[in-house]
């Protein structure tokens, strides 16, 4: 309000000033007089101040003329002034709409009409760093992948756009199945960009993909040092590059080298079962069963496995069956209850021809969670104790569609394989192999098992030679049924005729 008063103020005594000298240059009586050659121009002195204005202002125009001109002759001749500066201008915003659009394109869909944006941008703007990457991308939505891969190609000659390139290049190379140079690309993005997440994502599964266990170690100290990772998983994972860096150099015939590397990744992850099965075998290879046996009971502890208990027995390979037993309890009661520790137990007893004993340790676990192992347990005992073939029959029978129990399934698409890898066969996922039950799919036949039944009471009349072949040709059948995902089913099978003998 105030600030408002004194403009008011000033405003007022700003025109009485003028009025004030006004009047008084009309009161003089004296002017001004102006001669150019022979002409002569008498003015007053009111006149003589308006002409002085007008003058000053004539002045003013003819020195921007003149500068205008001298404008014009520079944008000529190529320098820049206001008139370059002006189109530059126009240029740009015309470029900037250019990818404005472009990028609308894009997320719109339109590879075609993207692609037609960028390359007008580009006509516009001398920026490639923004051009040619909406170009590159544009191209490859648009299907145009040899434009995409010159323009990736332009990229990789500017500094600043260099990685761009290669990472471009690079995915070009993955989604060809040119896995080769695509490894030979994602190092060098990694070395330009070590940060970066997905390049080091993608390099890490391309080693694990080409057996370069060391470069993966690598890879995965780059994540755990930028902290993409947590160090409980890098520690799992980094357990697992040991075990298959292992498992090359014991291959390769280098057993110390082996040796060591096995008991790396067991103490990077003391819960690995490889890794775990491998070091206990490695100290029992040195003469050092404490450590193999402190080894195999903390990994089963954690997580019971067969591969565990077979490492277990090579500490006392030539034990009695009733040793055997009394030693295999150190390990069976820390997961008493346990469908592996039971199976384990029950096995055991069968070794020992304690066919009762078998029973019990085995429980009912038959009945409540029936796998093929368990059934064919249940059918060793059932041979062991003297029962009907039609009963052993049954059991085997039951066998053929149970559940096949734990295996190394992947978790990412659900393949079963026959032992623990690395990376899966089927997807390629990298340290996604966990030992648990895969979902079972049922036997593809008319009326699905239900004929079994009958084909083994029909089987019953034959006469006692050819049921015993039978017997035996069937426990081969269910063997070789899904080897590779029973792999115990054998070791079973092998002792009935030892049984049968001790029924007689």
């Amino acid at each position: 309000m105030l600030w408002s008063l004194l403009k008011i103020l000033f405003f007022v005594v700003l025109i009485a000033a003028v009025a004030l000298g006004a009047g008084m240059l009309l009161e003089t009586g004296t002017g001004v007089r102006l001669a150019v050659g022979n002409i002569e121009f008498n003015m007053g002195p009111l006149q003589a101040v308006i002409f002085a204005v007008l003058l000053i202002a004539a002045v003013w125009l003819l020195l921007k003329l003149a500068g205008l001109l001298v404008a014009v002759a520079r944008f000529l001749l190529g320098d820049e002034t206001a008139i370059t500066r002006y189109f530059s201008r126009n240029r740009e915003r015309k470029g900037f709409k250019a990818i404005a659009e472009s990028l609308t394109a894009l997320a719109s869909g339109e590879g075609r009409e993207a692609l037609s944006k960028a390359a007008r941008a580009e006509r516009y703007l001398n920026r490639p760093e923004l051009t040619n990457l909406l170009m590159a991308q544009a191209a490859e939505m648009a299907g145009d992948s040899k434009k995409a891969q010159d323009v990736y190609k332009r990229l990789l000659q500017d500094d600043k756009t260099r990685f761009v390139g290669v990472r471009g290049i690079m995915k070009q190379r993955l989604a060809e199945g040119d896995t080769d140079t695509a490894l030979k690309l994602a190092e060098k993005a990694h070395d330009l960009k070590p940060a970066h997440e997905e390049v080091q994502d993608i390099l890490l599964q391309l080693q694990a993909d080409h057996a370069d266990w060391t470069g993966a170690r690598k890879t995965l100290n780059s994540k755990l040092k930028t902290g993409v990772l947590p160090r409980d998983v890098h520690r799992r994972r980094d357990a697992t590059l040991a075990l298959s860096e292992a498992r090359d150099i014991l291959a390769d015939g280098k057993t110390v080298e082996a040796r060591e590397a096995a008991i790396e990744a067991n103490r990077l992850s003391p819960d690995l079962i490889p890794a775990a099965a491998m070091a206990a075998r490695s100290y029992i290879e040195q003469g050092k069963p404490r450590y193999a046996t402190r080894i195999l009971k903390k990994a089963w502890g954690v997580q019971p496995h067969p591969d565990l208990a077979s490492a277990f027995a090579e500490i006392m390979p030539d034990e009695t069956p009733e040793a055997r037993i009394k030693r295999f309890r150190a390990l069976t009661s820390i997961t008493p209850d346990d469908p592996e520790s039971r199976m384990l137990t029950a096995e055991l007893y069968i070794a020992a021809e304690d066919f009762p004993a078998a029973r019990k340790a085995l429980g009912t676990l038959a009945e409540t969670h029936p796998t093929a192992r368990a059934l064919t347990l249940m059918a060793a005992i059932e041979r062991g104790e003297g029962s009907d073939d039609s009963v052993v029959r049954g059991w085997l029978t039951k066998a053929l569609t149970a559940s096949r129990g734990p295996q190394w399934t992947c978790d990412k698409c659900g393949t079963v394989h026959a032992e623990w890898a690395p990376v899966c066969q089927h997807c390629g996922s990298f340290d996604t192999l966990s030992w648990k039950e895969a979902a079972a799919g049922e036997i593809a036949m008319p009326r699905s098992t239900e004929m079994l039944p009958l084909i083994v009471g029909a089987i019953a009349d034959q006469t006692q030679a050819d049921e015993d072949d039978a017997d035996i040709v069937e426990a081969e059948e269910v063997d070789e049924t899904d080897e590779s995902e029973v792999p115990e089913t054998a070791e079973v099978i092998e002792i009935v005729p030892a049984e049968k003998k001790a029924a007689s």
